[in-house]
């Protein structure tokens, strides 16, 4: 996915409102018109639009070099990289083969997706892991409509409304948005712990079934019922499958984010489908239309107090309805789609020594306290933390973000400065610059216990999943992921739920649209 401002949280009281019809798919010139805003100051930073744009290009002692690579001819640059990229070259060849051509990790290129569905594809790319930071700097970059990079989906998918994801913190109504995900953070603490046990204990039970009757199990499938119930229950305190909505919601849900992330994905199919059908196109908005509709009503009517609350800062009941599907289904659900397959393999993939280190010290804390899982538990259990922090910076669930250039700015890799002229877009592929070798040693490896003790911890300044740094906390006014702890917390509990029923696993690994496709080939029970 591409960067995000919320990628989680968890519980909520159930309370039942009347849908509002035809709230769903409102009309893109009307919500134009509701958002036509004048910037005001970041209510964290403290920096308003006209004091940033007068402030100089600091310093720097590094050779100031022009940033190399163009963008070729007009219509026929943009779609030669976006083949490149997709195709000829796969994603990420096409940013080593460009490293290596220039001799640099800052270049410009066209990315993706370019004709007809991007106005402009024209942008900067930092693959290091000190250049990259500056896209987390609101004061120096806007994130005004740049969630999924070059291009913005069609309205018609978000009810008509700019969802929290694009809004830049300059905007009003992205201080009360933000503030109606922190209120939903406060409120769930309590069921996050037994939601998350309860649903993942279903999905152990139904891959133990699966393996016994066919001799393996598909994760994926299992884990996106999991994680959507879950969600379900501890955000709304509703049980998918007792509403209209049913066991449909993963099912729907994925075909929703294909129409929003379809001009980035590749989904296997020939080239010349392929191509056409997601990347030069739009697919039309009213194909998904009653889909949208069943997930909006399901948290509608799932989510009374939240709502109030939207109210109250001031956003109606159907902006903040809006906010909660994309919040949840989008941010969330996509973000354990992604992350939870990829944890998998990571783990998977280590071997039988690491798994009995991490049952080990996993059933030891958790017997030292009484038998329960507890928060503060996890936090006496370093390798797994480290195991965990290891997955997010190897593969991070967030691999792209952007930000525009408020000035002109001087931009730092490490061996050289470049100038960015105000207005030009930054790109950032995090899993470039989370695996920069200068920063982090055997950094193409899973380093189980990187983040082990006091050295290994000043690293997670350089883990930057959540659109920040990990040691850093989301605000009103940064674009940090809200539910960065939530995102942990819920990453943490799968490792420690999986180690305290099995000592090993073994898995096949395949390739999908997000993440790995994982398949459980054997589960070894606990034994001691």
């Amino acid at each position: 996915m591409a960067s995000s401002s919320s990628l989680g949280f968890p519980s909520l009281q159930l309370q039942f409102q009347s849908p509002r019809k035809s709230s769903s798919f409102k009309s893109s010139s009307s919500s134009t018109r509701r958002f036509l805003v004048r910037p005001i100051s970041a209510s964290v930073s403290e920096i308003t639009p006209s004091s940033v744009s007068a402030q100089p290009p600091e310093p720097t002692n590094l050779p100031v070099k022009k940033i190399p690579g163009d963008y070729g001819l007009p219509f026929v640059g943009p779609i030669k990289d976006r083949l490149d990229y997709f195709y000829n070259q796969g994603r990420d060849e096409f940013f080593k083969s460009r490293v290596q051509k220039y001799q640099s990790t800052v270049f410009r290129v066209n990315m993706p997706p370019g004709p007809f569905i991007s106005k402009n594809p024209q942008v900067v790319v930092l693959l290091d892991g000190k250049s990259f930071p500056v896209l987390f700097d609101v004061s120096k970059v806007e994130k005004k409509d740049l969630f999924t990079g070059t291009y913005m989906p069609s309205l018609e998918l978000t009810g008509g409304y700019r969802i929290l994801s694009y809004l830049d913190p300059s905007e009003p109504k992205h201080d009360k948005l933000k503030r109606v995900i922190f209120y939903l953070l406060k409120s769930s603490r309590d069921s996050v712990l037994p939601e998350f046990h309860s649903s993942y204990t279903e999905l152990f039970e139904t891959l133990e079934s699966k393996l016994a009757d066919k001799g393996k199990a598909n994760f994926v499938e299992a884990n996106d019922q999991a994680a959507f119930n879950f969600l379900a229950r501890s955000l709304f305190r509703a049980n998918p499958a007792d509403t209209p909505l049913g066991l449909d919601g993963p099912k729907l849900v994925s075909k929703w984010v294909l129409f929003n992330l379809g001009p980035l994905l590749r989904l296997g199919l020939p080239k010349f489908i392929e191509d056409p059908l997601l990347h030069t196109f739009r697919l039309p908005p009213f194909l998904i239309k009653k889909d949208y509709q069943r997930l909006y009503d399901f948290f509608y009517q799932s989510s009374g107090h939240v709502l109030d609350e939207g109210e109250r800062l001031g956003v109606s009941r159907d902006e903040a309805c809006h906010n909660l599907l994309f919040a949840t289904c989008f941010n969330s659900f996509g973000g354990m789609k992604f992350l939870f397959p990829n944890m998998l393999k990571w783990i998977g993939r280590a071997g039988v020594k690491l798994h009995t280190q991490l049952a080990e010290e996993i059933r030891s804390v958790v017997r030292s306290n009484g038998g329960k899982i507890t928060m503060g538990g996890m936090e006496q259990m370093p390798l797994m933390k480290s195991v965990v922090y290891e997955a997010f910076r190897i593969e991070p669930p967030v691999a792209s973000q952007y930000g525009k250039a408020k000035t002109d700015l001087v931009i730092e890799s490490h061996d050289a400065a470049f100038k960015v002229k105000e207005g030009e877009m930054l790109f950032g592929f995090q899993p470039f610059a989370t695996k920069d070798s200068k920063i982090f040693e055997r950094a193409e490896e899973f380093v189980a216990d990187r983040f082990v003790g006091e050295d290994g911890e000043k690293l997670l300044k350089h883990v930057l999943w959540s659109n920040g740094p990990e040691t850093e906390s989301p605000t009103v006014g940064n674009k940090q992921c809200a539910g960065k702890d939530f995102v942990v917390l819920v990453s943490r509990l799968l490792v420690v739920e999986f180690f305290l029923r099995y000592d090993s696993f073994e898995i096949e690994v395949g390739s999908s649209p997000l993440g790995a496709a994982i398949t459980v080939t054997s589960l070894k029970r606990a034994s001691f």
